[in-house]
């Protein structure tokens, strides 16, 4: 007697796009196909900054640079102060960084772990001012610094991330409300006031929740460019987005070096995105729920 063949066996817990071969073949055509689209600015830049000026008007929109003039991205770190201005991006963005950080999972743990009377009402009163544009605080938040005589320093940059930001409070009370209360009782019985236990229980273990939060805050902070065009008008105190406006002029704009330029300032954002990607899905993921 010939062996009768094994039936084939497809897995119901597995998604649907992974038992379908063909669908799951069209799936990944039309993402890559989708990410031509994002990607194609980025490849146009690169090849831009590798050519010469007359060579940007000649090659439109063609990706692939015919020339490769290296010395495009020389001319990016020595024709103007690139070092001071990257210092003052990289104070500008890690400072702030570690202020948002600490503020926010301060006032997340709070609103997660303290049972207090109105909590309910003080986190929906913080949630309720993400509601508020930014164009509404701007005028009375330069009023306040010109008051304080910190106009065209980094103080304006900075001081304002150490009183946290509604959207990464909800994100860290998410976090820690998820956790298991018996790390409070631990933490109680061991003899740890309510700082001590953040500091050394619940921080410690919401470290996808930090690292997500520093990743996106590090995008925004790195490539912000409204504050120092407001605040900031001497060149000392200048950051790499705000110094390449200064590229433009009346009398043109030597597009390769602002693509050269562009391209430095945009490699620490995807060096940090791509290394560090899978904690920032399994931060926001895990913050998602409530308990």
């Amino acid at each position: 007697m010939t062996a009768l063949a094994e039936p084939l066996v497809v897995r119901a817990d597995r998604p649907l796009w992974r038992r379908n071969l063909t669908l799951t073949v069209v799936l990944y055509v039309v993402l890559a196909l989708g990410s031509l689209v994002f990607v194609y600015p980025f490849l146009w830049m690169i090849a831009t900054s590798l050519r010469s000026l007359a060579g940007v008007g000649s090659s439109g929109a063609s990706v692939v640079p015919h020339e490769f003039l290296w010395s495009n991205y020389t001319r990016a770190v020595t024709s103007f102060p690139f070092w001071r201005y990257a210092l003052n991006s990289v104070l500008t963005t890690l400072i702030p960084i570690v202020g948002t950080v600490f503020s926010c999972s301060l006032a997340g743990f709070a609103f997660a772990r303290l049972r207090v009377r109105f909590a309910g009402v003080l986190f929906a009163v913080v949630l309720a001012t993400m509601l508020l544009p930014g164009e509404v605080t701007m005028v009375p938040q330069f009023m306040l610094f010109n008051n304080f005589g910190m106009v065209d320093t980094l103080y304006p940059l900075i001081l304002p991330a150490f009183f946290g930001s509604p959207f990464y409070i909800f994100l860290f009370r998410q976090f820690f409300a998820r956790m298991p209360s018996e790390l409070a009782d631990a933490a109680v019985v061991d003899g740890c006031g309510w700082f001590k236990m953040f500091l050394l229980v619940y921080l410690p273990l919401a470290r996808p929740a930090v690292v997500a939060v520093s990743i996106l805050l590090f995008m925004g902070y790195w490539n912000n460019f409204l504050g120092p065009a407001i605040y900031i008008n001497s060149d000392q105190w200048k950051t790499l987005p705000l110094a390449l406006a200064g590229f433009q002029s009346v009398n043109g704009t030597d597009t390769p070096l602002l693509t050269a330029t562009s391209v430095l300032i945009t490699i620490p954002c995807l060096l940090i995105f791509f290394l560090a990607q899978k904690q920032l899905t399994n931060g926001i993921t895990f913050s998602g729920g409530s308990k």
